[in-house]
């Protein structure tokens, strides 16, 4: 049974990964599962982060998205400081259980991104004869 002192077992079998029902998220070297996250309403993609197992469990129980920061090495709940708390609306694992997908309603200005932008994904690699390029969305 979860609770948030023991959250998770370890990972099982090939097939129970990708066809059982228990919900064994596989974390790197490092301690550590990748996190995508979605507007729910628009489908836009908002930011990637990274979750550990004391992250992933304050997610669970609380409904609100935490990450850990690997330049702060902390855990960081997102939106006390920005006012863009993320409440989860729902959450998905991929088949071999090592990357997260939260769905999201946005609060304050509905932005995710550290730079003031509604999501970190705001440049696109464009490939010229000079190499690759960014440009910037507006």
């Amino acid at each position: 049974m979860w609770t948030p002192s023991t959250p998770f077992a370890p990972p099982g079998t090939k097939a129970a990964l990708e066809e059982g029902e228990a919900f064994t998220p596989r974390f790197d070297a490092h301690g550590l599962v990748a996190c995508v996250t979605v507007d729910h309403a628009s489908g836009d993609v908002l930011m990637l982060a990274w979750m550990n197992a004391e992250a992933l469990a304050e997610t669970l129980q609380t409904g609100i998205a935490h990450y850990w920061s690997r330049s702060r090495q902390s855990l960081w709940r997102k939106g006390d400081t920005s006012g863009q708390i993320q409440k989860i609306v729902e959450m998905r694992t991929d088949c071999d259980q090592d990357a997260i997908l939260l769905k999201v309603e946005v609060g304050g200005d509905g932005g995710a991104c550290h730079t003031g932008r509604r999501s970190c994904f705001y440049r696109s690699v464009q490939l010229t004869d000079q190499g690759p390029v960014l440009t910037f969305d507006r």
